[in-house]
């Protein structure tokens, strides 16, 4: 190992012990034998060993065939492939405790069941149940329902391995900003090349759910001329804001009931249709929601 650290040999064979922070800054290629009998955590400080210094690095985990590995073993390696930024060790501890579950908060066990029902569900059960023990009223997500008669998917032929599009899936649904659908959606170009008209339109669709889901909608349906919007009861849209857009669109825009509002669309295109329905959006999330519409202010 010290000929190796002083560059007197080329090639260093070793057991999984050098992941414990052994420091060559010129070491530059590392290839990890049978990695899918690695935890995640030994992955990552594994490849942690090359790259320390500014020369490209590059990391090998050679496994047997891929029909043969345990679904554990194929997320471990899905993760390690995933989270390659700096600084992404976070991110590697939260899929590791996912994959093993997360251990009872209130006892001994070290390991539990979270797997069945995904981590961010789990934290999201874990902090409800906290702002119920201290008296806080808890309101549940908004899930507005969207019928846009638009094909958005993540094709086969563009992400190949299941476990991989299943976790782009998953990773778009916990997209909270728009912000985060971009960085997404530069990501998924960098690693598997132009995205089809499919994943744009998808990329697309999650925009509208995020600013439905921003005001508070209940339902937002495309017809054959026109869409639909439905408000929720504790909608975030105010009285100002539907007046404004009312003086906007005019005769292009009918009430079907205190409620939901009918937008006529002059173009039947979906791009055409999607910055009509953003722009749309965008104008009724713009006005001081401490006016929130009630059911009669439209009326």
């Amino acid at each position: 190992m010290l000929k190796f650290f002083r560059r007197e040999a080329d090639v260093l064979i070793a057991s999984a012990i050098i992941q414990s922070g052994i420091d060559v800054p010129h070491a530059n290629t590392i290839i990890v034998n049978r990695a899918d009998m690695f935890g995640l955590a030994q992955l990552y400080q594994l490849r942690g060993r090359v790259g320390r210094s500014g020369d490209q690095a590059y990391a090998y985990f050679l496994v047997p065939d891929e029909g043969q590995l345990t679904e554990d073993a194929q997320k471990r390696l899905t993760a390690i492939q995933q989270f390659t930024e700096l600084g992404a060790g976070f991110r590697i501890a939260a899929a590791d405790m996912e994959i093993r579950g997360a251990g009872n908060l209130l006892g001994k066990q070290q390991s539990g069941h979270i797997a069945a029902i995904g981590l961010d569900l789990y934290m999201q059960m874990v902090e409800q149940a906290v702002q119920r023990l201290r008296g806080q009223v808890v309101e549940e997500e908004p899930d507005p329902t969207l019928r846009l008669n638009v094909s958005a998917f993540i094709p086969d032929e563009y992400v190949a391995d299941p476990h991989q599009r299943l976790s782009c899936y998953k990773r778009l649904s916990s997209c909270t900003q728009v912000g985060d659908l971009a960085l997404l959606h530069g990501e998924m170009q960098d690693r598997y090349g132009l995205a089809p008209d499919s994943v744009e339109r998808l990329f697309e669709v999650m925009q509208v759910r995020l600013q439905a889901k921003a005001l508070r909608l209940a339902a937002i349906e495309l017809k054959t001329h026109s869409v639909v919007v439905t408000l929720d009861a504790k909608s975030k849209v105010s009285s100002q804001a539907i007046h404004r857009m009312m003086d906007r669109y005019k005769k292009r825009i009918c009430f079907l009931s205190p409620l939901s509002f009918e937008l006529q669309m002059p173009h039947q295109d979906w791009p055409s249709i999607f910055r009509e329905l953003t722009t749309t959006l965008q104008s009724l999330g713009v006005c001081d929601t401490n006016t929130a519409m009630s059911p009669h202010s439209s009326r």
